[in-house]
């Protein structure tokens, strides 16, 4: 059984440069990449040629994320969601990521939001072929996001009813805030676009503790999921050092 594991440039080598990031992925084995919103400020022309001369894939991407982690579904902000989500749709179609996630923005005001939220991920998909995510962060994580439960997401992606807006279902903050992973994963797989890993225990590694992927992946893949895994975690020490955790894999 083999796994896709795709190294996030958000959290893996944060002490070196981005394209360094890149380099060190594919020559600690990584499958694939994806980003945070880093490729905002990089030379596309120069990513692309590195991220050619590696064959390292781009999963995805996020739009820009700010100080609020994003706006689509702050009513408010519906002109700055737009215009962050044409630059990111313009970028993630040059340098051929495989979709792009739309962050929701930190809110206290919910009155409006999801309104908000939906006009501005149909605006996504009608500007674009590629996929679209959503994901739902936990309140530990990230006081004040609005989305925060995959039940929430999932009757976000029934109202828009497309098939290319799907989930981003991270399991650390899926576990912190609801706490059943598998069953949940289950329960919405179709839903899911994307899978993200870390442990449960301080984000670290994805070492076997409250959350073992070594049951935990293979359980995704006989559901159907076939795509790629983010390792989307904080290293104890230097990244390198703790790669060890896919041995088990």
């Amino acid at each position: 059984m083999e796994f896709n594991f795709s190294a996030n440039t958000g959290y893996l080598w944060t002490d070196l440069p981005f394209f360094e990031r890149i380099k060190m992925a594919k020559l600690h084995g990584f499958h694939s990449v994806e980003f945070h919103d880093e490729p905002h400020s990089q030379d596309l022309v120069a990513l692309k040629t590195l991220l050619s001369q590696l064959n390292l894939p781009v999963n995805s991407m996020n739009a820009h994320m700010g100080q609020s982690f994003g706006c689509a579904a702050l009513p408010d902000e519906i002109p700055r969601a737009r215009k962050d989500i044409r630059e990111a749709i313009v970028i993630a179609e040059d340098i051929g990521v495989k979709a792009l996630h739309i962050l929701a923005g930190v809110t206290e005001d919910t009155s409006d939001a999801y309104e908000a939220f939906y006009a501005n991920l149909e605006y996504a998909l009608e500007h674009s072929m590629i996929k679209i995510l959503i994901e739902p962060v936990c309140e530990e994580q990230l006081p004040g996001y609005f989305l925060k439960t995959v039940t929430q997401a999932a009757q976000v992606l029934d109202v828009i009813n497309n098939p290319r807006l799907k989930i981003m279902f991270d399991c650390y903050h899926v576990f912190t805030q609801t706490g059943d992973v598998l069953k949940t994963f289950a329960k919405y797989v179709d839903k899911i676009g994307h899978v993200q890993i870390s442990a449960a225990e301080l984000r670290a590694e994805p070492f076997k503790g409250a959350l073992d992927y070594s049951l935990l992946l293979p359980e995704f893949q006989a559901l159907g999921y076939q795509g790629p895994l983010g390792c989307e975690y904080r290293p104890k020490t230097k990244t390198e050092d703790g790669l060890r955790w896919r041995d088990q894999f």
